[in-house]
């Protein structure tokens, strides 16, 4: 937990929680006991979740079960590729203004979808998906394209937490006066670690 010591306390606790969850992932042995309905009608006039994440729609990376968690402990946004648009950062903004979370995850993961999409095509602006390549693009070396996706996928979750910071003053206020942790973290499918990158 040395990575961590730097950490905001308030944001450094919910990490923890959030690794530990992890660790009862990896080792099938979930804990989490708030996942029923009695559970949602105890919440059913508010929510206070402890963390944002930021996640990729894809089927395989589910916040809540990866970090063993349960109905009300996150809210989470989940967009392609973790890219971010007028939507998603005000999803985000929301967390933090009125939900007032300490902790901010952007959860980037291996054998991302966009990641290959943005690499064969890249430079080209696609018909398709052109917002989500304009958020790509940028981590793109202008050299080539980038040897490997999960490397990528690494690289565009330090952009994704720039872009956050240059274009929402709530977040940026939030993390200059310690109240708001931003975690870049990165998921791999093969041991189901999350990992904290920067």
């Amino acid at each position: 937990m040395d990575l961590l010591k730097d950490i905001p306390e308030n944001a450094r606790k919910e990490l923890e929680k959030l690794i530990r969850g992890n660790k009862n992932f990896m080792n099938g042995t979930p804990t989490a006991k708030n996942m029923c309905l009695s559970t949602l009608q105890e919440l059913a006039l508010y929510q206070k979740p402890y963390a944002c994440v930021l996640s990729c729609s894809d089927s395989r990376v589910v916040p809540e079960i990866i970090f063993d968690c349960g109905i009300g402990e996150l809210f989470v946004v989940r967009v392609a590729g973790i890219t971010v648009g007028a939507n998603v950062l005000e999803s985000l903004e929301y967390a933090v203004k009125k939900l007032h979370v300490p902790l901010l995850i952007l959860l980037g993961h291996d054998d991302c979808g966009v990641m290959a999409y943005a690499n064969e095509h890249y430079p080209e602006i696609t018909d398709d998906f052109q917002s989500i390549l304009k958020c790509v693009y940028p981590v793109i070396d202008k050299n080539g394209q980038q040897n490997c996706n999960n490397q990528f996928a690494r690289k565009h979750t330090l952009w994704v937490e720039e872009y956050i910071l240059n274009h929402s003053k709530i977040i940026k206020s939030a993390v200059d006066e310690k109240k708001l942790y931003i975690a870049k973290c990165h998921f791999d499918h093969n041991n189901g670690e999350v990992c904290m990158i920067n």
